[in-house]
């Protein structure tokens, strides 16, 4: 069992800014393809941005420009900066670890972290 966690929701006001974390842990030797998520009340789950084992970062539509993807010097920990926020931007962003290399096969299944809530509002 992999533990995902994501830290660094809150309530903004629109044009604000947040820093998000995610952070897989519990098996030292596994290295991670992380990627953020996000779901608001009545939406679909949406994908924002990711970092893959080699440190190559891809975003969604929604995050192109105003989201900053940042990987940690443990490169199991990845950063998202939430900037120019706008209330559509208002969801659950959640981390998703899946294992790669030797530990893609010892795991064979994605873990998610229990998600953090980010609020944009006046």
């Amino acid at each position: 069992q992999v533990d995902v966690m994501e830290s660094g929701g809150g309530s903004v006001q629109p044009g604000g800014s947040l820093r998000l974390t995610c952070s897989a842990s519990g098996y030292i030797l596994c290295s991670y393809d992380l990627t953020w998520y996000r779901q608001a009340p009545g939406k679909e789950r949406e994908f924002v941005s990711g970092v893959d084992t080699r440190g190559i970062i891809t975003y969604g539509n929604s995050a192109r420009g105003r989201f900053t993807m940042s990987q940690d010097t443990d490169a199991n920990i990845a950063n998202l900066e939430l900037n120019s926020l706008a209330p559509d931007d208002t969801a659950i962003y959640m981390c998703k670890a899946h294992p790669k290399g030797r530990c893609e096969g010892l795991w064979r299944q994605d873990f998610w972290g229990q998600g953090t809530q980010v609020t944009v509002s006046s």
